[in-house]
């Protein structure tokens, strides 16, 4: 599905320079590579502050804690479709994940079906910018600003199109697999609160303020210097990569168009295309064919979140878009340096199973 080797290829001199340096130094753990990656990363991408944590996991759950939310036991409306460590974050703010269903379209979740679903309990909103697409945040803004509620963003999928005039928070991840990738685990929290990046520090090293006292309840989870390495040297690449991407969600696009057995999600113009994603009849069967043939697929996801049973008992039994979605969606290869032709045999192939 994804091969980074392209990528270390092209940066290679740089993260290098930035691994001397870090070694000269000695300064593993929330060092000066950590300190200068906020500080590009806040500047690239339109805040005043980023704060380096763990993972995209724990950028959601602290991004939670730091806005008041903490252990309130309040709902978080977010979306069915999306990846399981959402609504885990949500648990481990000491919060409760309720799910809302999703537009049939473009499978981001759907406004009208989250104002129906506000209670009493409702606290906050938090969207999923799903497969590198902005979710519909001017319709969500009026409804968190209607019913007085606290809207949050979950980028880990979007790099760069997230909006900070929406949220006074947003988390993003550098899983591997994601647009500006790290070589293992990774997150940052961006913020234009001065307060909330303060608190963001220190719930992400264990409630410290520079030094051995812990002052609030709070957690381990801080961003790798040695990933900061890599993420330093990857920043200033991301738009090219992410425009790479575009171009090759294009000619799927174009090499699938009249293919009956399959749909492309519906996305919009400015999609950064983390995933290329088809809704497929016999989906489970066009994988094997793809296999067959040396392909890899995957489904993003392939479960909706309320019927998985970590999140029994959320009081929702059905949610019929997300359910249908999650039988017929499949992600199709695409990353940065990804050849034409290697995309141009996967829909080879997805036209040979559906007979075209």
């Amino acid at each position: 599905m994804v091969d980074l080797r392209p990528l270390l290829a092209a940066t290679e001199p740089v993260w290098r320079a930035n691994l001397a340096r870090l070694f000269d130094r000695m300064h593993f753990i929330l060092g000066e590579e950590v300190a200068a990656f906020e500080e590009e990363l806040a500047a690239a991408w339109g805040a005043r502050y980023a704060v380096g944590v763990g993972s995209g996991t724990a950028a959601l759950e602290l991004s939670i804690r730091a806005v008041g939310l903490g252990e309130s036991g309040r709902d978080v409306l977010l979306p069915a479709l999306t990846s399981p460590f959402t609504a885990q974050a949500v648990l481990a703010a000491g919060c409760r994940p309720r799910f809302a269903d999703v537009d049939a379209d473009t499978l981001l979740l759907d406004p009208g079906d989250v104002e129906e679903r506000i209670g009493k309990r409702t606290a906050a909103i938090l969207p999923v910018h799903l497969y590198g697409q902005a979710a519909p945040m001017v319709e969500l803004a009026k409804i968190a600003r209607r019913r007085g509620l606290v809207l949050l963003q979950d980028a880990c999928q979007a790099h760069g199109i997230a909006s900070m005039r929406f949220s006074p928070a947003i988390a993003y991840s550098f899983y591997p697999t994601k647009n500006l990738p790290c070589l293992g685990d990774g997150g940052a929290v961006l913020t234009n609160s001065r307060a909330v990046a303060a608190r963001l520090r220190r719930l992400r090293d264990g409630g410290r303020q520079n030094d051995q006292v812990a002052r609030v309840r709070a957690v381990n989870s801080r961003l790798d210097e040695m990933q900061a390495c890599y993420l330093r040297a990857f920043l200033p690449k991301l738009a090219e990569w992410n425009a790479d991407r575009v171009r090759l969600a294009a000619l799927y696009d174009e090499a699938l168009t009249g293919c009956s057995g399959v749909r492309p999600v519906a996305r919009g113009a400015e999609s950064v295309c983390h995933l290329y994603v088809v809704r497929a009849a016999r989906r489970d069967r066009l994988r094997q064919h793809l296999a067959k043939h040396g392909i890899a697929s995957g489904v993003h996801y392939g479960v909706p979140l309320h019927l998985q049973p970590a999140f029994a008992g959320i009081g929702v039994k059905r949610l019929p878009v997300a359910e249908r979605a999650c039988r017929e969606i499949v992600s199709l290869p695409l990353w940065p340096y990804m050849s034409d032709t290697m995309a141009e045999e996967v829909a080879k192939r997805v036209l040979e199973f559906y007979g075209g």
